[in-house]
């Protein structure tokens, strides 16, 4: 009887304590990565780069100008993925880390005259959104 009680208590204190110890290990393996997803509603090709029009609340729209030399390897604050066929909507992924904006990540669909690509008339000219432009902030 008494090996039972004092196994049993043995057992209790390990179940008690192991929490810190899971506490301690997973801390030590936390990223200093995290991510916001946000689907993208359309997506405007321009000459500098790409307007991203998303939702920001129930009847309301915001915008992000993503210029294209974002995507080359030299300044690498994007990637473009292409999404297969499907009714896969296209959305970006924004990457903070340490709480500052990292990089970002755009799924798009493949085919441009999928409903999601749009198109800026000829005449209109936001080049001055391109200007200056070394992060990404998101409106909700």
């Amino acid at each position: 009887m008494k090996k039972i009680v004092f196994a049993s208590l043995l057992l209790v204190s390990l179940v008690a304590v192991s929490p810190l110890f899971a506490q301690k290990i997973s801390k030590e393996h936390e990223s200093e990565y995290f991510y916001k997803n946000v689907f993208v509603e359309k997506i405007y090709p321009y000459r500098l780069g790409y307007i991203l029009q998303y939702r920001k609340g129930v009847n309301q729209m915001a915008r992000l100008y993503i210029p294209y030399d974002w995507f080359t390897e030299a300044a690498g604050r994007a990637e473009l993925v292409t999404l297969p066929a499907g009714e896969n909507w296209p959305y970006l992924t924004v990457f903070y880390k340490s709480g500052e904006f990292s990089h970002v990540r755009l799924y798009i669909h493949h085919l441009k005259a999928h409903e999601s690509w749009g198109n800026i008339p000829l005449n209109v000219n936001v080049d001055d959104q391109f200007e200056g432009v070394d992060s990404v902030e998101l409106e909700f």
